[in-house]
């Protein structure tokens, strides 16, 4: 869940002077200078074999591939350029952006898709790759404030126990015991507090509650300690989601989370687009709302006692929204503007919850100048309401208005169409060089749609495939017979058609969905026909603990069966024999009922452009590659990938899809399929 903001020193050397925290001075420094260029003679000794990285990275092997992209990195550093690349599985892509950098001199930021990969590159690829090639380097980790320890919420809300339950009052108060020991209030090393814990947000502090330089902690502020570590390092790591906040910051003009640098690298650069319309649009959940009333409470208790009105406003809040996602009840779901209009229980709640909301608000500012905590409680009630206000604005131009519902709660969302005008300004600001990259980001070597939706078709490219041998190491199999996707005969086909070839690989298999109803039925369907057939591999299924949790138990066992969706499409490496068989329900298009992805297709529509060709399959195209990718991990990997969807035989765009994935044998036949998986 968190991860400290350390900075670490590989090899030894004296630590740079603190740079200011002040986004301003940052923003005055002179533009990123041209890199030294790297000796291609030098930059391939590295690599060659009998080199620095041979004798220093175990199972280091020489790949032309990983070459020709250090190669090419090296000279995006060098021109300040922008190099988008896609590099097969196996390729080494982190070494072959991160030899370049880390020579070139320059400060450098490597963002990548998840906090699990953060922590790999800070914990293993860096220090690794920098004693091999004896570079003396200072790195740091660094992550949302969410991630840290706030000292002063923690303190305020145990003092305010009884608004608690038991469980969550027992895990404040580990919390707290760990805040008094730890360097780093890195949420993730207490190990006695389970990470789902809700106890955490009554520890940790959002953007709109931490009080800055007004906390009477802010001197010994973990986050702080964090961000001073990031400024003084010349190589951070974060994720996606904080390098998009530190983007909407400042433009927003507040202070800036990230420091200025040479080279900005985006690993896993296939999820840019998603993240970015997060980020670059707006909601306002009544999640927020409830914490928001939550903190206010907490609050009062302590600087308004002698109000004792003041909470039902807090009360009438709460109500207004559990009204509010009680009024679309069917979770989970996502619901356009144009049908949001037409639910007059919907439009009837948004109007009551504006009211409490504004009543809130008005109570707040009454006794805001009593205590800085209710006066950060009313800024974020009047933030909230202008938020609000937005949202009902239907004449927001560019944006797609729509909600979501949860199990318990509902967010009103306002997304961009493009991101592509928001990434571009960045691009386009400081010189400095970018390089994105990913193992899925072309279709047949084509970036088309990855350049368009980013905004960058005047982008330098480069495609290296994998260096694994498919056609022996894999069979591609698509079933006989298959009903349509879409039903429950579906799913039961699909079983059907996984049950022998589960047996042949005895277990070691992932079963990949796209939907969690499927998931779900599939789980239930397997578990009956596994009992019935006398086999006894262990069966997961994603929800029964963390991602992490999960494949570690998956690796251990040896032999289970995961059921799982889109959480484990991507991001998952299971090597060797715990891992020979992926099935892949349905080819993954986006759902019908995103009302994103519905208006993105429309307007392509209007631009009498074909919606279905260059959108929809380029982006089903790389999330199946994505899927795929889950099967071979390295040299020795053997297995076979099921796709269960007669659309990739029967339709003439099935064609393309097959020929974006990695070039493995087609095969129809069940039975090849078995022998196949039987052999390895």
């Amino acid at each position: 869940m968190k991860n400290s903001g350390s900075a670490a020193k590989v090899p030894s050397v004296p630590l740079p002077a603190a740079a200011s925290a002040d986004a301003q001075v940052l923003d005055a420094l002179p533009a990123a200078p041209r890199q030294a260029a790297i000796s291609t003679e030098a930059l391939h000794a590295l690599f060659a074999e009998g080199g620095a990285l041979s004798r220093g990275i175990p199972d280091y092997r020489v790949r032309l591939q990983q070459l020709e992209m250090a190669d090419s990195v090296a000279q995006a550093i060098h021109d300040c350029g922008v190099l988008v690349c896609e590099a097969g599985t196996g390729t080494g892509k982190t070494l072959a952006y991160l030899v370049p950098a880390l020579l070139s001199g320059g400060k450098v930021i490597v963002s990548t898709g998840t906090k699990t990969l953060q922590d790999q590159l800070y914990r293993r690829d860096l220090p690794t790759v920098c004693k091999a090639i004896n570079a003396p380097v200072t790195i740091a980790l660094l992550k949302g404030r969410a991630n840290y320890v706030c000292q002063y919420h923690l303190k305020r809300n145990i003092s305010e126990a009884l608004l608690f339950a038991r469980e969550d009052v027992g895990h404040l108060q580990a919390i707290a015991r760990f805040a008094r020991v730890t360097r780093s209030g890195d949420c993730s090393e207490a190990t006695e507090v389970p990470e789902s814990s809700s106890a955490w947000s009554f520890a940790t502090s959002t953007r709109e509650s931490c009080l800055g330089q007004q906390c009477p902690d802010h001197e010994k502020c973990f986050v702080m300690a964090a961000r001073r570590d990031a400024l003084a390092a010349e190589v951070v790591v974060v994720n996606h989601h904080l390098f998009f906040a530190d983007v909407m910051l400042k433009d927003e003009g507040m202070a800036e989370l990230l420091p200025a640098c040479n080279t900005v690298i985006l690993d896993e650069a296939h999820q840019l687009p998603q993240t970015a319309t997060l980020f670059f649009g707006e909601s306002l959940s009544t999640g927020q709302l409830v914490e928001l009333a939550r903190d206010a409470r907490v609050a009062m208790a302590q600087a308004a006692r002698d109000m004792p009105d003041l909470p039902a406003f807090a009360d009438r809040l709460e109500r207004a929204g559990r009204e509010l996602r009680l009024s679309l009840p069917r979770p989970p779901a996502r619901y356009s503007n144009a049908n949001l209009r037409q639910e007059k229980n919907f439009t009837d709640a948004v109007d009551d919850l504006a009211a409490a909301l504004e009543a809130f608000a008005g109570a707040l500012g009454r006794v805001a100048e009593r205590d800085e905590g209710l006066a950060r409680c009313a800024n974020r009630a009047l933030e909230a309401c202008a938020s609000l206000e937005r949202w009902r604005d239907t004449e927001a131009h560019n944006l797609v208005q729509w909600a979501e519902s949860y199990s318990q709660s509902l967010a009103l969302n306002a997304s961009p169409l493009s991101i592509a005008e928001f990434f571009r300004k960045q691009i386009d600001g400081r010189p400095r060089a970018w390089i994105l990259t990913s193992a899925t980001l072309a279709v047949g070597g084509n970036f088309a749609h990855y350049l368009e939706a980013m905004g960058l078709e005047q982008a330098r490219t480069a495609c290296w495939d994998s260096p694994f041998d498919y056609p022996s190491q894999a069979l591609l199999y698509v079933p006989r017979a298959l009903p349509e996707p879409g039903g429950a005969e579906h799913t039961r086909a699909v079983v059907d058609a996984a049950l022998p070839l589960i047996r042949a690989a005895r277990g070691s298999a992932f079963l990949l969905f796209t939907t969690l109803r499927a998931m779900r039925l599939a789980r239930d369907l397997l578990a009956r026909d596994l009992e019935r057939e006398g086999l006894a591999y262990p069966l997961l299924a994603q929800g029964e603990g963390s991602r992490s949790e999960l494949l570690e138990r998956f690796r251990r066992l040896g032999n289970a069966v995961l059921v799982a969706s889109a959480s484990f499409w991507e991001g998952v490496d299971v090597r060797g024999d715990a891992l020979r068989l992926v099935v892949i329900d349905k080819l993954p298009f986006a759902p019908p009922d995103d009302p994103v992805m519905e208006e993105r297709l429309a307007s392509i529509a209007r631009a009498g452009r074909n919606a279905f060709m260059t959108y929809q399959l380029p982006h089903a195209a790389i999330a199946l590659k994505q899927g795929a990718g889950r099967l071979i991990r390295d040299e020795h990997d053997r297995g076979v990938l099921v796709i269960c969807d007669p659309r990739l035989i029967g339709k003439s765009y099935g064609r393309k899809l097959v020929a974006a994935l990695p070039p493995m044998r087609l095969i129809r036949d069940a039975n090849e399929a078995a022998d196949f998986l039987g052999r390895t």
